[in-house]
């Protein structure tokens, strides 16, 4: 384990809530320290203080460390952690980002990786670089893994909400999904948080 990473599964395993956490951590099947999600983000603030200049490599690296133990904090920091990056990522990255929501188990961990990571990872792309990013996204919709899709739908839910994005390729996804005779409750709901958040929207 690197000195990042070992210094912030160690703060997680000392910010134990007396409280058990309302979120969908259990759901996910992963191990849990009991931290809250303002620990998280705390620990992951104070590494990347403690650990200054840290370069790409290194991001993406103690990303995939935090990430490789199933313990659903150390995955939150590792989503955290390129949050808070992702001026740093770019179009390479969304294979590793893939591989991350594959695994996701969780809206609590797919969902940031998202709208706050792939989303604006992609807006500050080229247009060469989009184009090959929206590819992967295409590929993700016909994925048979719902976090994947879920993902790929949540995706430009920023650029949309700011009247930046394409409303177009959206609802060309969105109906690709909702045609399947089967469809995943975690997909629509997906759909439904986009279709809220749109411009003049008069959902619910």
């Amino acid at each position: 384990m690197t000195d990042a990473g070992d210094f912030i599964d160690a703060a997680l395993q000392r910010e134990t809530a007396w409280t058990p956490p309302a979120d969908d951590r259990e759901a996910s099947g992963l191990r849990s320290y009991g931290a809250s999600i303002g620990a998280v983000r705390g620990t992951v603030r104070d590494a990347t203080r403690k650990f200054r200049g840290i370069s790409h490599d290194e991001v993406t690296a103690l990303a995939s460390e935090l990430w490789s133990v199933p313990v659903w904090e150390r995955r939150l920091a590792a989503v955290v952690l390129l949050q808070s990056s992702v001026a740093l990522l770019d179009n390479s990255d969304l294979t590793r980002i893939e591989g991350f929501l594959r695994d996701g188990r969780a809206r609590s961990l797919v969902d940031p990786l998202a709208i706050d990571v792939v989303g604006p990872l992609i807006e500050r792309l080229d247009d060469t670089g989009r184009n090959r990013a929206f590819v992967a996204l295409d590929r993700w919709i016909g994925e048979n893994n719902v976090w994947l899709r879920r993902a790929a739908i949540l995706a430009p839910l920023r650029s949309l909400r700011a009247g930046t994005g394409d409303p177009d390729r959206f609802a060309r996804a969105a109906r690709t999904l909702l045609a399947e005779p089967y469809s995943s409750e975690i997909v629509s709901e997906a759909i439904d948080i986009v279709l809220d958040a749109l411009p003049g929207s008069s959902r619910g």
